[in-house]
């Protein structure tokens, strides 16, 4: 299948969506699909975010991977069955649903968080004007709408747009196994990891870690800066007398951000919202228990008995962290290992591969099956059962193809099931 993926950035700052969007690349190319990569500020090329993930899924040179810069024009001019537009909003969103209209592409809508209620909330004014003008038609002429989680799925599902929706998470790599953490040493780490952003709670996380003081824990919070944030916090840890034990590491990457979370004895994401949360699967899959808020969607967390769920409110995360810090140190190791095992049994690349695969070829039955319909209403005539599709995989006959429009991907057992039969 010929796949081009876009986004905004494969920069490293740009967080989440950089590192997941590129690795899903690197993991259809292996299964030997060709992916071409695109990105609006013309990073894809020289993305040291893309070189990364190229090499943990043991891409070569000459794999069937191309990076891309430039025009969009010129960059979706190619003969394409699949494009996978991540983000919405921007200039480049809005071309991309113009141009597959045009030229019949197939096209698969992610948008990453953007829609969450918290997402939608900042800017309001400017996002309600952009869903009238023209945001909700271009989501509504998407083939497919692809959510990373349930939760995700039913806010898709309260704009009513008529478009299946697909659930497939995010993947994760596995590292090697790390080493027990030293269970009688008297110093402690809790670990935040990402965008300082303000979504991420982070002031919050700082009056929560005020309030408890814990004797022996010291907080690192890592990650880049977005939009000036790190000198509110900053700020604000050295107002409540707190630059002693809570420490700003910067962005790390590759090595750097393993051995940190080695080092580390809990992860906490104390989020306002997110479509998916990258870093929880990371923590875990490092296995560290991780404590993050209902604003992610990890309730699987308490499901499975690694780590914390809570409200994403002072009082959720102050009760919740008291929690973790008053867990015996052996309990917490246990936690951690229950969360890589889970990690392991449904977040693999190959598999998450595997399940956008689906969504894609279901995208263009939908496709094909539209545009069968108007080129029978432009002759006057009716779509019969006996006429066929044109797919990846060949002529297909139409009668049955309405089925598998909705499925879910349970990552806890790692199964796809089909849902609602949409038309």
């Amino acid at each position: 299948m010929r796949i081009f993926l876009a986004a905004a950035s494969f920069r490293p700052e740009y967080g989440g969506p950089a590192r997941s969007v590129s690795r899903l690349g690197t993991a259809l190319a292996a299964a030997g699909h060709e992916v071409t990569l695109w990105s609006s500020d013309g990073s894809a090329p020289t993305s040291p975010v893309v070189a990364g993930m190229m090499r943990r899924a043991g891409l070569s040179a000459d794999a069937p991977l191309r990076r891309l810069g430039g025009s969009l024009k010129r960059a979706l001019a190619p003969p394409l069955d699949i494009v996978h537009d991540n983000g919405i909003w921007r200039a480049h969103n809005h071309a991309i649903a113009r141009i597959c209209r045009a030229r019949r592409i197939a096209r698969v809508v992610s948008p990453r968080g953007m829609l969450e209620p918290w997402a939608v909330g900042q800017k309001g004014v400017q996002k309600r004007l952009a869903l009238l003008a023209y945001q909700r038609g271009d989501l509504a002429r998407a083939d497919i709408l692809h959510a990373t989680a349930e939760a995700e799925a039913e806010n898709l599902a309260r704009l009513a747009l008529s478009v299946p929706i697909m659930i497939a998470p995010n993947g994760v790599d596995l590292p090697s196994k790390r080493a027990s953490p030293g269970l009688t040493r008297a110093s402690r780490t809790m670990l935040f990891l990402g965008r300082l952003h303000p979504k991420k709670g982070l002031v919050m996380l700082v009056d929560a870690f005020d309030r408890l003081r814990p004797d022996g824990w010291r907080l690192i919070i890592a990650g880049p800066d977005s939009a000036g944030h790190r000198e509110a916090v900053a700020r604000h840890v050295d107002n409540v007398g707190l630059g002693a034990t809570i420490t700003f590491a910067g962005p790390l990457y590759g090595e750097a951000k393993s051995r940190l979370f080695a080092e580390a004895d809990l992860f906490v994401l104390p989020t306002h919202s997110e479509n998916f949360g990258l870093t929880v699967a990371e923590a875990l899959a490092h296995a560290l228990p991780v404590l993050t808020t209902t604003g992610a969607p990890w309730s699987i967390l308490r499901d499975k008995d690694c780590g914390w769920w809570v409200p994403p409110t002072l009082d959720g995360v102050v009760d919740g962290l008291r929690l973790a810090i008053e867990a015996a140190p052996e309990r917490r190791a246990e936690m951690g290992r229950k969360g890589r095992d889970l990690v392991a049994a449904g977040y693999d690349w190959a598999r998450i591969a595997d399940g956008l695969t689906m969504i894609y070829e279901a995208a263009q039955e939908r496709a094909a099956r539209r545009a069968l319909t108007s080129r029978c209403a432009a002759r006057g005539e009716a779509v019969s059962d006996n006429d066929t599709i044109s797919t990846t995989r060949g002529e297909r006959p139409l009668r049955g193809r309405a089925r598998l429009l909705r499925a879910v991907r349970r990552p806890s057992r790692g199964a796809v099931l089909p849902a609602d039969t949409v038309s």
